[in-house]
């Protein structure tokens, strides 16, 4: 019976090892060069902590060995309570290790800035000067992707495509809620905000295909916000273009607001042309042409930021705290004076020297 729970376990074990040696460990092992000095960055923290970690659980093994109650021999000093010695040896270790930690973080951390352009495309082999970046524009919509290709003309929802060996300068933002771009073998996760954009610099330096996903909960549909993304030479990366523009149909604002309606397990689209400014007008919040834009409005508001500063001025000389209404927006128009709210007519009348 023991012979045979001992097969038994030693085959389970021999099953788990070849099961985690079929593994691809993408994070670790990333054909992107920054995917890969992240997963350098993971290799070289998990080190440094280690030589803290193993030293401290292996003593911890000894001392209980050592210092058993059966064990006669070994010394017993009930009354010991210091040493200098070993005071100086537990703080200067973890001490060192984090003073290291900290510096090869701090390094790594500003070389890989998502903003900041790659300097290479890989070890020893820098960008050529003349290399001019592929711009791809990033939209995280409920539940599904949407790429634009500015330069190229064209579009795709749920498909990423570039070259390898180019710069890849991504421009991201969201249509509705907070979400993550995040391709393992490119480069590490980047939020895509609504009314915001955000940037990311990466490079592919292997052919292949890899998959890309959301890395942040965005509802009900997050579990199939994944994407194919191929890595394919110059001649292919031509071709797919072309194929793009002879086969899809136009990505106007009309069919953006039907594409942006919730909807699960999209299949994948592409557009052979891209209503112009679109992916400014989406960051901007006015891709439907009846509302007004964010920078729009800021500039409506800038314009009136001299008169809100006389109000804050003379609210504060009378000690009385008042907040005036915001520019309030009906059908993407400022309310004229007559529709504001009643307590802020009701404020100008009363207190006519602090009327917005």
């Amino acid at each position: 019976m023991n012979r045979a729970k001992t097969l038994i376990q030693r085959t389970a074990a021999a099953v788990a090892a070849l099961s985690l040696a079929g593994c691809n460990t993408v994070v670790l092992n990333a054909p992107g060069d920054v995917a890969a000095q992240q997963g350098n960055l993971i290799v070289v923290a998990t080190v440094l902590m280690l030589l803290i970690i193993v030293p401290v659980i292996a003593l911890t093994l000894f001392f209980a060995w050592r210092y058993r109650a059966s064990n006669a021999q070994a010394t017993y000093k009930p009354d010991w309570d210091h040493s200098t010695q070993l005071e100086l040896l537990i703080w200067a270790a973890p001490l060192l290790i984090i003073i290291a930690l900290g510096a090869v973080t701090w390094i790594t951390t500003h070389t890989l800035d998502p903003y900041r352009p790659l300097a290479r495309l890989a070890p020893g082999k820098p960008v050529p000067a003349e290399t001019k970046p592929l711009v791809v524009e990033v939209v995280s919509l409920d539940w599904k992707w949407l790429f634009i290709y500015p330069e190229q003309g064209v579009a795709t929802v749920n498909e990423l495509v570039a070259p390898v060996d180019r710069p890849i300068e991504f421009h991201l933002t969201s249509s509705n809620v907070m979400n993550a771009f995040y391709v393992p073998a490119l480069a590490g996760m980047i939020y895509t905000m609504p009314g915001m954009e955000t940037k990311l610099h990466a490079v592919i330096d292997k052919q292949g295909q890899y998959e890309g996903f959301s890395s942040n909960y965005s509802g009900a549909g997050f579990s199939h916000m994944r994407f194919g993304f191929r890595a394919t030479d110059e001649a292919g990366f031509e071709s797919w273009v072309a194929g793009a523009k002879g086969g899809g149909g136009a990505l106007q604002r009309d069919e953006y607001l039907r594409l942006a309606k919730p909807s699960e397990r999209e299949p994948v689209r592409r557009y052979a042309s891209v209503d112009a400014g679109l992916f400014e007008a989406i960051v901007n919040r006015c891709a439907d042409a009846n509302r007004m834009c964010m920078s729009e409005m800021m500039a409506v508001d800038a314009r009136q930021t001299p008169a809100r500063q006389r109000v804050a001025l003379r609210t504060a000389a009378d000690g009385q705290p008042f907040v005036p209404s915001p520019m309030c927006e009906v059908d993407s128009k400022p309310l004229l004076a007559t529709e504001r709210p009643a307590t802020t007519r009701v404020a100008s009348a009363t207190r006519p020297d602090l009327a917005p």
